[in-house]
């Protein structure tokens, strides 16, 4: 635990006690604050006063009137669609709001390092898709590299929850929007920006706003070095906005698919082969066509994100070359499921929204898609390019009637059902083909999370192959 001192004696409302807020109002109490907390969920207020937690209304005028903080869980809104009443109660008293990232920015602040030879360092990812994947790749390089590494944030353990950095350790955070928009301290060493594409546009008040969430982690982090996909118009204004000349490499460019010229830092793949450019002349290459951790330009793109965090960290080429080879992805993210028959079985459940499907399509062959749920804003026109792989879509879903007729060119066939769908799939893959999950929706109409809907496709797909 990471305990958060500056609060001493004071009383600090804790809103939401899923895993970040209870994380918040352990190390609060460790660092000698009173946390006050709520939830409107009954049984979650149980459990923290299970553990000694005071439980207080927190909208009530005499409660928000002692507090001297207020810390937010990131699924609670407190501007788009609506705040929150108590974020507005906490405006009203003129409380701060804040979240568990910047209580750890804060926390880092009173770490202490001065005996310290090699200050510890946080590399902090953020973008619409990738994200987690290039954390994850960057804590397994540093890990295969013998270097102290933690992953936490929006993937692994709670900000909070992670042990003190050790000297020379490195800690690596998945940011999502919810994360960077609220967070009032953000000073990561490096930042990385994977992409951006339409998600979560209610959440913040449209495209503008997700942009703006995203965006701080650099506009007001101020990190030493800012590796910046340029793959979208977002990431080439960042990158416009942050530099002072064009040969500036405190500025990192990275790419999937496009080679990058001038006089700065880049690095980018092509045809399946990454390269390091510096001072305009090659400085690395690396083959990434046989990793079978990282298939398609999609993953391409985190393993240029991920290779210039290393390189911003000290490590050679070659170390975070050998460590690509033993990377195996991550749950739900193109995740190698099975292969019996001549036939591939992908899961990447994760690919909630149309521009991570599209990536999906195209990292593979002869594909036999499993598709559909919830559908998101937006349509399906952005999965064009994707469907000239599509050998047949095979779709779920409440929706699953609708989502098939947009499916322009790609025959499709009605499922519903998860089981259903793999069993047709199997009937009708031939050698060659992939079976792959690739929603381009959310869940929550069949299962809880994404987690749950890729676990029944994995089930589905060892129940039918025996």
């Amino acid at each position: 635990m990471i305990p958060v001192h500056g609060f001493e004696d004071k009383r600090v409302g804790v809103l939401g006690l899923g895993r970040s807020g209870l994380s918040a109002a352990r190390a609060l109490k460790e660092g000698g604050a009173v946390p006050v907390c709520w939830d409107d969920n009954p049984d979650a207020r149980a459990k923290a006063e299970a553990e000694g937690f005071e439980i207080a209304e927190l909208a009530r005028g005499q409660v928000m009137d002692g507090l001297s903080w207020l810390v937010v869980s990131p699924g609670i809104p407190h501007l788009y669609p609506t705040p929150n009443p108590v974020i507005r109660a906490a405006w009203g008293a003129g409380v701060p709001v804040d979240n568990d990232i910047g209580l750890f920015f804060r926390a880092l602040s009173h770490a202490g390092w001065e005996e310290f030879d090699t200050i510890p360092r946080v590399v902090a990812v953020t973008g619409s898709n990738g994200k987690s994947t290039t954390s994850a790749l960057i804590h397994h390089i540093l890990t295969h590299a013998n270097r102290a590494s933690q992953l936490a944030g929006n993937i692994g353990r709670g900000v909070l929850d992670i042990d003190p950095p050790e000297d020379g350790g490195v800690v690596v955070l998945e940011l999502s929007s919810y994360q960077t928009d609220l967070a009032r301290s953000l000073t990561p060493d490096i930042a990385v920006f994977t992409n951006l594409s339409p998600d979560h546009l209610d959440r913040h008040g449209g495209p503008g706003g997700y942009f703006a969430a995203k965006r701080r982690l650099f506009a007001e982090g101020g990190p030493d070095r800012a590796i910046i996909g340029v793959d979208e118009d977002e990431g080439q204004f960042m990158v416009n906005q942050l530099v002072d000349v064009p040969s500036d490499d405190r500025v990192i460019r990275v790419s999937s698919g496009q080679k990058l010229t001038g006089p700065g830092w880049m690095v980018f793949a092509r045809k399946g082969f990454l390269s390091e450019w510096r001072k305009g002349r090659q400085v690395g290459s690396i083959d990434l066509r046989d990793i079978r951790g990282l298939p398609g330009a999609h993953n391409h793109q985190n393993a240029c994100a991920a290779y210039a965090a290393c390189r911003c960290l000290g490590l050679a080429p070659r170390v975070i070359e050998a460590a690509f080879a033993s990377f195996e992805g991550l749950p739900h993210r193109s995740q190698l499921i099975a292969e019996a028959n001549g036939v591939t079985f992908v899961n990447d459940s994760k690919a909630t929204n149309v521009d991570s499907a599209a990536k999906a399509l195209l990292a593979f062959k002869n594909i036999r898609w499993v598709c559909g749920g919830l559908q998101k804003e937006g349509g399906l026109d952005g999965l064009s390019e994707g469907l000239a792989n599509v050998a047949k879509a095979y779709v779920i879903g409440r929706e699953a009637a609708g989502f098939a007729l947009q499916l322009q060119g790609v025959e499709a066939e009605i499922c519903t059902h998860m089981d259903v769908a793999v069993a047709k799939a199997i009937e009708e893959a031939q050698p060659g083909d992939v079976v792959l999950l690739a929603p381009a929706a959310a869940s929550f109409d069949q299962y809880d999370n994404f987690e749950k809907r890729g676990e029944a496709f994995a089930a589905a797909v060892r129940a039918k192959l025996g």
